[in-house]
Formats: structure tokens, C-alpha cells, sequence
């Protein structure tokens, strides 16, 4: 069963992410959500790169590690010559990461690549492997990624120093082969997880059930949240959806929904954890569970559509996509002069086609970032554009 799975993996599009599994490390974890493309990496991995090596690939929420046990599994592969482990889902095996812990002390000749996709699971159990295992975070396609998977196209990475130095003539060369507005409103509602290939249509559904899983079976098991407070937090995520950047006023919301400030703010983390959320922090404020953030996103524009079905405030949409983008490889935080300050030299104010520089005037370093624009023109940057930074 493992290599007809690995045969029937398709290589059309491999994300660069696939060359973390190359490190030389014996333990190496991939976090991410669910649907965001895990497996299919992990499987790709095993047909493009094992293809003369003894590996299995298994995924742990199958019935039969009911009642079998990983370590046993794995004596017998590695007595039979095995190299490479491959596991998937390993947050659906209880203790996984202390089983791991004892695989990686007892076979040193085996190396085990594993994903999940409970990130709150994956976070704890890192502590539990403590200097073992390596582990990285696979986000869901960039704009970028969407336009060259959709198109045809081949389009590279670029930094922010090309974006502010070189804008316009980018923008013009891309511009000549894609419709970037049109590409764009595609994107902000079915392109940043991997499964819009399969139906664009039931793509929305389908995240709201990956979203109802996170909130109805990871959070309970992980944070030991009563039912009635998942429907509070489910009222939490669509109030932040269809607000205009939503700036959080604790107190209030802890009234609002009967729950106390300590134990809203361990919710609102865990929604982070999960990459549901994101937090905004000022740069003077640092990113600790005690700082209160300046604002909260929904994590993607494509939840925003998700969970309000269209009813989402046209300014939140925009800053998070630009916060979502541009966070993959930035430091981004908030500041009182714009919207957003840049690895702490950029400032942006983030906006439609008609916004004036007046919250930013006289500011050095200072951008604005449009909707609805195709080209830019001097401190003027297509929101879009922001698109192509990973």
C-alpha cells in the first residue's frame, strides 16, 4: 500500500519546501494545517528522492496502530534493512513524540521524516524531542505559487528590497503575461490551500470543515474547551472576519462571551497556534503569550470567505493578505505612523486605489500598498505584487 501511494503521487508542481526533508538530520518534522499539503510533499519526497532506498511510508491514524505499537513496527523494519520512516499525522498516535524520542536514541541508522496536522500537538511534542528533531511550518500557496500553478507559469520569488527598489518595471514585466486583478480575487477565496485543484466550488466548504475540526477536535483535546466555548470562539473568529482591522478590547470581548480575560487571551493563542489567526504586535512590545497584540487577522483572506460567505470588510481582507504574504520572510509589526512597519524600516499603509499619502507624508521608507492597481508609480506598490514574496 505504501509504494502504490508513492506511484500514484503526481510530480506536476513540487513546492522548494521538499528540500527541508534533504537536511542531514535523522528526525525531521513538517507542521502545518490540515489540507495545506503535507502528504503530498512527504510522498513526493519518496518518489523523487528514495527511489533506491528501503523506505515506508505510513500514515498513523490507521486502525492498526490501535492496537500495535510504533516501536515494534519499526524493530522489525529496521532488522529487515529499513532506512527511511515516513510518517504522516503523528498527532493521531497517542504519546508519538516520546516514541520518536525513543527511535531516534535506539536506531541511529534509521531516518524518520514525520508531518502533522494538529499544530498545537506538534508544538508540545517538539518540547517532549527537545534537541532531536528539526521542524518547519509549511504555509499554504503564495499568490505566486497560485498564478504559476494556474498559468503555467515559473515565476520566482522576490524580496522586498526588489519589491520597494524595482516595482514598477516587475509589475510592468508580469503584467504582460497575467491579469494580476483578476488572479488576485481568485486567490483571496480558494487559493492558498493546495485542494481548489480538485473543486474550486466545494472549496469553501471544505474549509470550513477543516476549520470546525481544529476548533471542534483539536482544541477540546489539546486545551480541554468545553463545547459551549467552542461555539464562542467560533462568534470570536467571524466578529474578527467582518471588522475593520480588528483591534481587540479584551475586557469587552471577555463580557461579550462570558469568559474570563486569562482564559480568552489562552484561547486566542491557541487559535494562533493553529494558524487561524495572527497577531499584529507593536515592535516595541516583543511577541510574548503576556503582550497583547495590536490587532488580530483571520491567518488567510480565504477563511474570511469561508466563515462569513462574503461578508467580509474589504480593509481587513487586504491587510491580511499583506500580513500573511509578507510575514513568510519579514518581520512585520504595527506602528501608529501606517499600517504596518517592515523589518523595522519599512513603513505601509495598505489601502484601495484612491488612499493619499497623508497618515504617511514626509515619512522616509514610506510605501503606500493599493488594491485594484496594476502598475505602481513612485512610493505607490500593488497590493498583489506583495503576493510574490514567497
Amino acid at each position: 500500500m505504501s509504494k502504490q501511494l508513492v506511484e500514484l503521487t503526481e510530480l506536476e508542481y513540487i513546492r522548494p519546501q521538499i528540500s527541508f526533508f534533504e537536511q542531514n538530520e535523522r528526525l525531521i518534522g513538517i507542521k502545518g494545517s490540515r489540507g495545506v499539503g503535507k502528504t503530498t510533499l512527504l510522498l513526493q519526497f519518496a518518489k523523487t528522492k528514495l527511489k533506491n532506498r528501503n523506505y515506508v511510508y505510513l500514515s498513523l491514524d490507521n486502525t492498526y496502530f490501535t492496537e500495535n505499537k510504533l516501536v515494534d513496527f519499526v524493530d522489525d523494519f529496521v532488522k529487515n534493512g529499513g532506512e527511511y520512516l515516513l510518517l504522516d499525522e503523528v498527532h493521531h498516535y497517542t504519546n508519538w513524540s516520546i516514541e520518536l524520542k525513543n527511535i531516534y536514541d535506539n536506531y541511529k541508522g534509521l531516518t524518520v521524516l514525520y508531518t502533522g496536522s494538529s499544530l498545537l500537538h506538534l508544538t508540545k511534542g517538539r518540547a517532549d524531542l527537545s534537541r532531536r528533531t528539526v521542524m518547519d511550518t509549511l504555509l499554504g500557496f503564495s499568490f505566486r505559487e497560485y498564478v504559476n500553478i494556474t498559468e503555467g507559469f515559473d515565476f520566482e520569488a522576490l524580496s522586498l528590497v526588489d519589491i520597494v527598489g524595482n516595482h514598477v518595471e516587475i509589475a510592468t514585466k508580469l503584467f504582460a503575461r497575467i491579469k494580476p486583478i483578476v488572479k488576485y480575487k481568485e486567490y483571496l477565496k480558494y487559493g492558498y490551500y493546495p485542494f481548489f485543484l480538485h473543486n474550486k466550488e466545494s472549496y469553501p466548504f471544505k474549509l470550513a470543515e477543516i476549520t470546525n475540526q481544529i476548533l471542534e477536535a483539536d482544541l477540546p483535546q489539546f486545551a480541554k474547551i468545553n463545547y459551549s466555548n467552542v461555539k464562542k470562539l467560533k462568534q470570536v473568529l467571524y466578529a474578527i472576519s467582518e471588522s475593520v482591522p480588528f483591534k481587540p478590547n479584551i475586557t469587552k470581548l471577555s463580557a461579550q462571551i462570558a469568559i474570563s480575560k486569562n482564559t480568552l487571551m489562552d484561547y486566542m493563542h491557541y487559535l494562533k497556534e493553529a494558524l487561524l489567526i495572527d497577531f499584529l504586535y507593536s515592535e516595541k512590545s516583543g511577541f510574548s503569550k503576556i503582550s497583547k497584540p495590536e490587532k488580530i487577522y483571520l491567518y488567510h483572506p480565504n477563511l474570511m470567505f469561508s466563515i462569513t460567505n462574503n461578508n467580509t470588510n474589504i480593509g481587513n481582507m487586504r491587510e491580511s493578505f499583506f500580513l500573511n504574504q509578507v510575514s513568510a520572510n519579514n518581520v512585520v509589526n504595527y506602528t501608529k505612523k501606517g499600517d504596518f512597519i517592515v523589518n523595522n524600516k519599512y513603513i505601509f499603509e495598505v489601502g484601495g486605489k484612491n488612499k493619499k499619502y497623508n497618515q504617511i507624508a514626509n515619512i522616509e521608507n514610506s510605501y503606500l500598498v493599493l488594491d485594484d492597481i496594476e502598475i505602481g508609480f513612485r512610493n505607490q506598490i500593488p497590493l498583489w505584487l506583495m503576493g510574490f514574496l514567497y
